[in-house]
């Protein structure tokens, strides 16, 4: 199985790494996995790596990321621990569904690291204009274990329009409707309605960019579980960092 866009791809002529930040599970107050975020080399942010990406090497570079992140996991994740790695994916870079997981497949099944173990998360502010053809994707992931979520929810394209198209396993509220929360009346009501139609839906929401006490105390009061953001951990290159320590009200700390 192949498609013209996969071998008609330019190959990258750049190297990157990645860093890791955590997800919290509040209820169960452990980390729940951890988002793979691609850096340079020596550390240097995502726009400093993203501004290399020609719209030809667009898809050698998704499959680069998917690839990286998973052989980076299996070496720093505890091997008695159930964590779930987070990608990000390009619906945009994604021509044929099943023939683009290849690479993934076989980086998975070579560093012996469980599908069911991984998330792909695509961002809300990409635009993407075939529904349809997200909603293949979204299948042929589901056929193969991993769990699909949708990242910076609120303040992309689709809103809630994309829910009603398909339900992806997890929603990350942007941090945009998080910035504040505790003092903004018309925060909570939103975040509260996105909330409760997950619940209806039967989809996980995180709350990402979550950055003092008092975000996480109203934020956790709604019945969200799922926390990520400085208030926890800041990204580590290549090494997973630790929840930090009373930064966690409630809940045991881990570190």
């Amino acid at each position: 199985m192949s498609c013209e866009g996969c071998t008609a791809a330019s190959k990258l002529d750049f190297d990157f790494s990645m860093a890791f930040q955590p997800i919290y599970d509040a209820a169960a107050g452990r980390v729940w996995g951890y988002e793979a975020l691609v850096r340079g080399l020596s550390g240097e942010g995502a726009f400093d790596v993203l501004s290399k990406v020609s719209p030809e090497q667009k898809y050698r570079f998704d499959q680069a990321c998917r690839v990286k992140a998973i052989e980076l996991a299996s070496q720093l994740f505890p091997a008695d621990e159930d964590l779930k790695l987070s990608i990000n994916f390009m619906p945009n870079a994604v021509y044929e569904p099943a023939a683009c997981l290849r690479a993934t497949l076989r980086a998975a099944e070579r560093c012996s690291f469980p599908t069911s173990s991984i998330m792909f998360e695509f961002t809300e502010n990409e635009e993407v204009s075939d529904t349809a053809h997200l909603t293949d994707i979204i299948t042929e992931y589901r056929k193969h274990g991993f769990t699909t979520a949708v990242d910076d929810f609120g303040a992309g394209h689709a809103g809630l329009g994309l829910l009603v198209d398909f339900q992806p396993d997890l929603i990350k509220i942007d941090m945009k409707l998080i910035r504040g929360i505790d003092t903004s009346p018309a925060r909570q009501a939103v975040v509260a309605g996105v909330a409760g139609i997950a619940r209806e839906l039967g989809i996980t929401v995180l709350a990402e960019g979550t950055e003092a006490e008092a975000e996480f105390l109203v934020l956790k009061a709604m019945g969200i579980r799922l926390f990520q953001g400085y208030w926890f951990a800041k990204p580590a290159f290549e090494e997973l960092p630790q929840i930090s320590s009373g930064s966690v009200v409630g809940v045991p700390a881990i570190a």
